[in-house]
């Protein structure tokens, strides 16, 4: 007669050392574990970090269209832990390089009425410029922006050290509709902010750039290069003409040795590499990622204070994730940037 087998020995409980050791080495898996952006270590405070990554779920700035960007930053966290953790060319793996953590979500508890969003946006990130933290953040549409710019430039920014920002900003679109006295409702929507923040005198035009431009607008433009603002403007077109070394040039030249701040619509791409935004501009030719992100990389070495990535819409997005998957690429870049300017040893 055959002996039942012996019983498995009850398991002990896991020691706190074996648990770490075990997580340590789930880390490069997407589908293991909490996610935070990168797999980043949630920190709701400000201090306890150099960088933060912020979400930003906001929908209400841009009533003209789809208004689910307020589901991108929980899209993008969930593509962002299969995202390989070291940048090649910068030779810079930022997370060994300073802190950074995944800080949560800006808290909007009256999320359907833009104005009283903005100045929510504007007291959140006024906290993270008097740590002296630098964010990197995403959307959300594009009326986040004017509130960040708020927050951490002009006279009493800390991170820019009272002066103003110089604005790198990639969209299709202009965002600087002064002439409108509010879009739907909205007076600092997203068709508003690229405009205020200057006669509020937080950005300095004769020191930002916009990038990109492209498709038919309401009013047909003599010179779409020009601007009322005095921003220098560089159309998609103009850019497939010049190249993006001499574009690259360009960028740098003009934001020479004052704080920087990226804002990334991601209308700005080509519909083939983000179909899910809030603004597409089909027929005309975007920019590829792997453009932008040259163009991003121009930056290097320049005093970058923050940055944003806005307008996608994850219910639009295709099967692939490609626009989340883009999305996280350039929110690696920006970060990166700020790492390998301002935190790297050797």
């Amino acid at each position: 007669m055959n002996k039942p087998p012996a019983s498995k020995p009850t398991a002990q409980p896991i020691t706190d050392a074996l648990y770490a050791e075990r997580a340590k080495e789930m880390e490069n898996w997407y589908w293991w574990g909490v996610q935070t952006f990168f797999k980043c270590d949630f920190n709701p405070d400000p201090k306890a970090c150099d960088i933060a990554l912020v979400g930003v779920p906001h929908s209400s700035g841009n009533g003209s269209t789809e208004r689910d960007q307020h589901l991108a930053p929980r899209a993008i966290r969930n593509a962002s832990g299969w995202y390989r953790r070291a940048h090649q060319k910068f030779q810079l793996r930022p997370w060994e390089t300073c802190r950074i953590n995944d800080l949560g979500d800006v808290p909007l508890p009256e999320a359907m009425v833009n104005d009283i969003c903005v100045d929510h946006i504007e007291e959140y990130y006024k906290r993270l410029d008097l740590a002296g933290t630098r964010p990197v953040s995403i959307g959300g549409d594009h009326s986040i922006t004017g509130p960040i710019l708020r927050a951490l430039g002009g006279k009493d920014g800390h991170l820019s050290k009272g002066q103003k920002i110089a604005l790198v900003h990639f969209d299709a679109h202009r965002d600087d509709y002064e002439h409108l006295p509010h879009w739907l409702g909205s007076r600092r929507s997203a068709a508003h902010w690229a405009a205020y923040t200057i006669t509020e005198e937080i950005v300095d035009p004769s020191h930002s750039i916009q990038l990109g431009m492209r498709g038919n607008p309401m009013k047909a433009r003599k010179d779409p290069s020009q601007s009322d603002m005095g921003y220098e403007i560089i159309p998609a077109e103009h850019i497939f003409e010049r190249g993006m070394e001499d574009v690259g040039a360009a960028i740098r030249k003009r934001v020479g040795d004052m704080p920087v701040y990226i804002t990334f619509d991601l209308d700005a791409l080509d519909p083939s590499d983000a179909p899910g935004v809030s603004n597409l501009e089909p027929g005309y030719r975007g920019l590829r990622a792997y453009e932008a992100i040259k163009l991003i990389q121009s930056l290097r070495g320049t005093n970058v204070i923050g940055g944003d990535i806005v307008c996608m819409i994850p219910s639009k997005d295709n099967a692939t994730q490609i626009t989340a998957m883009n999305s996280v690429v350039i929110m690696f870049e920006m970060l990166s940037l700020i790492a390998d300017k301002h935190f790297r040893k050797d």
